[in-house]
């Protein structure tokens, strides 16, 4: 949906758009436009490097630019983004080493670290660690966060693999539900706060915060996608002052990590406590006109069709 939406905006905006999709083995189509959502089928296409033009059959298109509307593994993580480097092809969004750090949430964390940004304690899980000597981790967990913690997959998004732990037995299920999905596993300490959100644009520029509030739990896949248990607050109800240290922080993550274009910062807040922790930067959220990331620069004075068309002029100029 998110494409789609983009589509929507830059048609709007005067753009000339090619709907191109991804299957999951890598081959390239040109997909229907009119779909809801875009199918990754269609006539088969390539796409030409060094020139950076798409072929489809006996037409070959030339491209100003790439959008590429794609989350998680080979979409968010550098790999698309290292070959339009290769085209020559401009693109939206952070380039190969800001996309490749963000994605991997051990290597984000001690980036912000050695900035000294607020992150939550955490230790790192390798593949196969665990079932060498899940004793040793255990009481490594123990030691050095308690329970309870959460686990996560170090380069995956939108709360895939993730889990809370509230003791040893909760915690081996958990890390190996992570390392199901990757070679590294993330283990941080529980954060008691609510959890705040800041829009990034290349400048870099922030929006004002917004706050992502789940009854009856943490945000989980579900939460975010499945069962309405998610309310988005835009602006976030905090102080002046509050909202500046999110909207501070959140362009010196984005600076640390090297991103370009746009990026969400993502935060618990503890009030009362450490105030703003960093969680995480997503350098492609979802973007649909009802996602976080459109919503505070809407709220902040953007709408959505020149939200996308700035994402296309940045990546044209750069």
């Amino acid at each position: 949906m998110s494409a789609v939406s983009v589509i929507e905006a830059l048609e709007e905006k005067g753009h000339d758009v090619v709907a191109v999709g991804i299957g999951r083995d890598g081959s390239w189509f040109l997909s229907d436009p009119s779909l809801r959502p875009l199918a990754a089928s269609g006539e088969p296409a390539v796409f030409e490097v060094p020139s950076g033009a798409i072929r489809a059959g006996e037409r070959r298109i030339v491209v100003d630019a790439a959008f590429p509307v794609l989350h998680g593994p080979f979409g968010e993580d550098g790999t698309v983004q290292g070959m339009f480097e290769m085209a020559g092809l401009p693109y939206v969004g952070s380039g190969v080493v800001g996309s490749a750090a963000a994605m991997d949430k051990d290597l984000a964390k001690r980036l912000f670290r050695e900035a000294g940004i607020p992150i939550s304690p955490f230790l790192v899980v390798r593949d196969g660690e665990f079932d060498a000597d899940p004793g040793g981790i255990a009481a490594r967990v123990v030691a050095e966060l308690g329970y309870p913690v959460f686990v996560k997959p170090a380069e995956l998004g939108s709360s895939v693999g993730i889990s809370r732990a509230d003791d040893d037995g909760s915690l081996k299920d958990a890390v190996s539900e992570a390392l199901s999905h990757g070679r590294k596993a993330v283990v941080e300490q529980e954060v008691a706060g609510r959890e705040i959100e800041v829009a990034v644009l290349e400048g870099p520029r922030a929006s004002v915060p917004g706050e992502i509030v789940v009854d009856g739990g943490w945000y989980t896949y579900e939460a975010k996608y499945r069962d309405g248990a998610t309310r988005l607050l835009v602006p976030a109800p905090l102080s002046e002052a509050a909202a500046e240290t999110a909207r501070e922080m959140a362009r010196r993550a984005f600076t640390v990590l090297e991103c370009r274009g746009l990026a969400r910062v993502d935060f618990f807040y503890e009030e009362g406590g450490r105030g703003f922790v960093l969680n995480e930067v997503n350098t492609m959220p979802g973007f649909t006109p009802k996602s976080l990331f459109p919503m505070m620069w809407a709220a902040t004075g953007m709408p959505y069709p020149d939200l996308c068309d700035e994402l296309v002029a940045l990546a044209t100029e750069r």
